[in-house]
This record gives C-alpha cells, sequence and structure tokens, in this order.
C-alpha cells in the first residue's frame, strides 16, 4: 500500500511525487526506464534492483527556514511554498526519526535567537537554511518489502550522532549561533558536529564557501560490521549519500565485482570521502592490492585518508581533479580496474575518450543520472556490461542509482 503523507494530501509539499504509487511499481518502473535508456545491455545482466525502505530512510535533510522569530512567532524548517512563505514539514515520513525527533528543538532554538529568515521575495533576513545528517550505527538490520522477486530493504541502526549545519547571510548571524552554542548543545546533546556557513549573496543556492566549525570536525559514517568496522569521517561540506541502507549495498556490490576480478590495482575517480575505495580495500583480504581514491576536494581526501587510518586499509588517496589525473598518467600506471562515480553530468566525452583508449580491462560505472550513463557508455563501445543493478537510493521521486560492471571486449 502506499505511504499516505499529510502534506502531499494537502499540497503542501509536492516533493515525493510518486509517494501515491505502489512502491512494487516505482521500483519496476525505474527498472524499465534504466533497460530502455540501455538497450545494449543482455537481459541476463540485469541483477535484481536493490530497494529502499518505504520511509524513515533519509539520514541527511536540508530545510528551508521560514516563519517568524521571536515571542509569539514561530519558525518553520521545511520547504518554500509557491509564494515564498515557509512551510513546516517535522512530520515528513522520510527523515529518520533522530532527524524528525530533533527539528522542533532546532526551530524552538532559533525563534529564541530572535534572528529573522531570509525572506525570498524581499530579498532580506538572516536565516536561509538548516541541514541536519545522523550517523548510521554501523550494523544492517533487515526489513522486509512485499514486491517481486526475493530483493529485501536493509535498514541501518543509526548512532543518534548529529551534524548540524546552519547556512545564514552575515557574520552578525554566525556570532549569535557562536554565543548561544551552549544552549543548542542542551537542546540537542547528540549533536558532535555543529557549523555556521555564510551565505550573504541573494541566489539560489545552498551554501557558500565560508564555513566555520562551531563543534567538532566530522561526523563518522560507520559502514563497517563489528567484525570490520569502517568509519567514513563526514565533513560539513562533504557529500554523502542520503540513503544509508542503499549506499551499504550499492558499496557492497563494487566491491564484489572488485573481488571477483581480482585486480592488482584499482582506481577510484571522484572518489569523495573514500567509500567505494575504502570499501574495495576492506574486502580485498590478503590480496595485494594497490587502491588509490582521486578528488578534488582536498577536505574529503583528507577525511578518506584518516578513515583508511583508523581501519589499517591499505588505500591512498591524491587531491586532484578526476579527468586531469587520469589523462596525465602513463600507459605503465594505469589500473587493472576503473571505479567512476561522477556527478550527475556523468564523466564527460574527454575521461571517457581516455577509458576507450587505455588498457583498463574492467571498468565499474555508478551513475545517479542514467541518461548521462548512457550517454558515456556510447563514447565507449569497446566495453560491454557484463553486469548492471538498479539501487533505489531516492524512492518517491523518479531519480535512482545505477551501477555497472563494463568489461573491455576489444
Amino acid at each position: 500500500m502506499p505511504l499516505h503523507c499529510r502534506y502531499f494530501e494537502a499540497g503542501e509539499c509536492r516533493s515525493c511525487a510518486l509517494i501515491e504509487t505502489p512502491y512494487a511499481d516505482q521500483l519496476a518502473a525505474k527498472e524499465a526506464r534504466c533497460r530502455s535508456l540501455l538497450p545494449a545491455v543482455p537481459d541476463r545482466a540485469w541483477l535484481p534492483a536493490f530497494p529502499s525502505p518505504e520511509r524513515d530512510f533519509r539520514n541527511r535533510v536540508k530545510l528551508v527556514v521560514g516563519g517568524a522569530p521571536g515571542p509569539g512567532g514561530r519558525i518553520t524548517l521545511g520547504i518554500l511554498g509557491p509564494s515564498g512563505e515557509g512551510v513546516d514539514l517535522r512530520e515528513c515520513l522520510i527523515q529518520a526519526p533522530e532527524i524528525a525527533a530533533v527539528v522542533p528543538a532546532i526551530a524552538g532554538f532559533l525563534e529564541e535567537t530572535g534572528l529573522p529568515p531570509y525572506s525570498v521575495p524581499e530579498r532580506r533576513g538572516e536565516l536561509k537554511f538548516v541541514h541536519v545528517t545522523v550517523s548510521p550505527g554501523g550494523e544492517p538490520v533487515t526489513e522486509a518489502v512485499p514486491m517481486h522477486g526475493d530483493a529485501s530493504a536493509t535498514g541501518v541502526s543509526p548512532s543518534g550522532e548529529l551534524m548540524i549545519r546552519f547556512v545564514v547571510r552575515t557574520q552578525r548571524s554566525l556570532d549569535v549561533l557562536r554565543s548561544r552554542l551552549d544552549r543548542l548543545r542542551e537542546l540537542v546533546p547528540d549533536a558532535v558536529v555543529i557549523s555556521v556557513n555564510l551565505l550573504p549573496e541573494h541566489k539560489a543556492v545552498l551554501e557558500g564557501e565560508r564555513e566555520e566549525l562551531l563543534l567538532g570536525s566530522s561526523l563518522p559514517m560507520r559502514l563497517g560490521t563489528a567484525d570490520r568496522p569502517l568509519a567514513l569521517h563526514l565533513r560539513p561540506q562533504s557529500f554523502f549519500q542520503t540513503n544509508t541502507a542503499v549506499a551499504r549495498e550499492l558499496y557492497a556490490q563494487a566491491a564484489s565485482w572488485v573481488a571477483a576480478a581480482d585486480p592488482r590495482s584499482v582506481w577510484d575517480l571522484y572518489c569523495g570521502v573514500g567509500g567505494f575505495a575504502l570499501h574495495v580495500a576492506l574486502g580485498s583480504g590478503g590480496a595485494d592490492r594497490e587502491v588509490i581514491g582521486v578528488e578534488l576536494s582536498g577536505a574529503a581526501v583528507d577525511s578518506a585518508r584518516r578513515s583508511a587510518r583508523e581501519a589499517g586499509l591499505r588505500a591512498s588517496f591524491i587531491a586532484a581533479d578526476a579527468t586531469e589525473f587520469a589523462l596525465s598518467s602513463s600507459p605503465a600506471d594505469r589500473p587493472e580496474l576503473l571505479i567512476v562515480n561522477p556527478p550527475r553530468r556523468g564523466i564527460g566525452a574527454r575521461l571517457a575518450e581516455w577509458i576507450e583508449g587505455s588498457a583498463i580491462r574492467r571498468v565499474v560505472y555508478s551513475s545517479c543520472n542514467p541518461e548521462s550513463l548512457a550517454r558515456d557508455l556510447a563514447a565507449m563501445p569497446a566495453y560491454g556490461v557484463r553486469a548492471a543493478r538498479v539501487f533505489d537510493m531516492f524512492p518517491h521521486t523518479s531519480h535512482m542509482e545505477v551501477a555497472v560492471l563494463l568489461e573491455r571486449s576489444t
């Protein structure tokens, strides 16, 4: 049965455009869409799609601040309505319960500060967004989901540790929030990272370049097991998948493909905080395998290096542009297996051309945009898809993650 969201039914929020569609139908439609975009992939190559829990799956929320502060006022945390007014989404069904539990406390804290929410129509005010992220506790918890096949959704027991980020316009707001840090820690004792991002410009972006840490430095995203612990350290401006349960399976699938190929060397381009590279190193056992991650963000590379060091894994990380790193390499340095996990635009013509002309035997491509994936694969005809799988990272929307294992045929 589809979920019943009061915000959707009242027309207040339409972000989950497919929430009234039965979940099994959503997943089947996503599989069909991927197959139509990748017609050259044989039916036998498609593995069963990995589903998500239908609710409580988002480990991170980005909430627009609206309403009014002070006595008699009420801060809203949610989205903007059609006229620029704040729409409160405190009872959103898809955010993790640990996040939902602290949103009222954060709203109350902001009301106490007296700082005015930013008004988009009037282009004035101080408080723009609040980002809240919860860390998983580590061990997966399986939850049965009625659908075709034997697929099931795997949840993750949260640790309860939180990262809270405020996006504000001016130094004044930063100073006020800093002065009231003890009060916020009293209201949200599970917060281990608190930061303030300054976004003075009047433009439709989620954050600015300047980030000021008020508490802690990184949130540990625990994805390993009791036997093989692995924590990815997430800094305030780092990227991490919003669905921990599905991210866990995505990393496991890629690591399984790599283990079966048993390459001596692996590159992970666009590695972020090291999710794929670290899972490959974790699953290598005693194999003498060189694993290198490449990421443009120096902060993300520092986090990945810390994770490798803490877990005792043989993986190194380099801060560089993925395409330039590949194009500047010598044939002797190229890996036996390549992992790419680009942004929505895909790897682009230059990197696709380089891969096509390389001697790399296998490529694992993880994509959040099947359209750009199809375009990139068309530019690499020397590779055939040996396995493909849809991962439903974003239930109730048309978005998804799809991973493919490519093997060079010429």
